[in-house]
């Protein structure tokens, strides 16, 4: 039995959820989202939670169980408290700053790079060195800083690039004479 899927997901105060069939609305204080589950599972509302249980007992089924299970959770999480990614920007001479909807980076590139904010998300320039990426869809907050840390990305000589706050880069050791 699947130990994620076996849990309901509670619904804090002020968060409101709907089930039409196979698909689930969750309204908050932040926003409104929506996710489809496959036929495999059943989702059901049950005092102020919504539980999902598995269709018989088939692979597909049980797999699908503990993830639509952790879906519907990341909704309820999504429009009470949001989602956000810190990325921290490390090199002479980097620096990211917003101007409107448009987030400019200053990598060590001939031209300075402009990186366009999809709707969905924020993104915030709280210092030259660091990017705060915020919104309600955990998905889509990932896949922009993801995107903002491809233009570059950490080198393990000098540790110089884009790279997630707390994160670990190895580094190696230059050529020896």
């Amino acid at each position: 039995m699947s130990r994620i899927g076996k849990k309901p997901v509670a619904l804090p105060k002020g968060v409101s959820a709907e089930v039409k069939g196979q698909t689930v609305e969750v309204k908050g204080p932040k926003g409104t989202r929506s996710f489809t589950a496959t036929d495999d599972v059943t989702i059901a509302m049950e005092e102020g939670s919504v539980k999902v249980t598995p269709r018989g007992t088939s692979k597909r089924a049980r797999q699908q169980w503990g993830m639509v299970r952790s879906q519907v959770e990341n909704l309820v999480v999504g429009v009470t408290t949001g989602f956000k990614k810190e990325l921290e920007i490390q090199g002479v001479g980097y620096r990211a700053a917003m101007a409107g909807n448009v987030l400019k980076l200053s990598l060590g590139y001939s031209h300075e790079v402009n990186f366009e904010v999809p709707a969905g998300v924020t993104v915030a320039s709280p210092k030259p060195t660091e990017i705060v990426v915020e919104g309600i869809d955990q998905q889509l907050v990932g896949q922009v800083a993801a995107n903002i840390r491809d233009w570059k990305r950490p080198e393990p000589y000098k540790g110089k690039g884009i790279r997630y706050k707390d994160e670990f880069v190895f580094r190696k050791e230059g050529k020896k004479k």
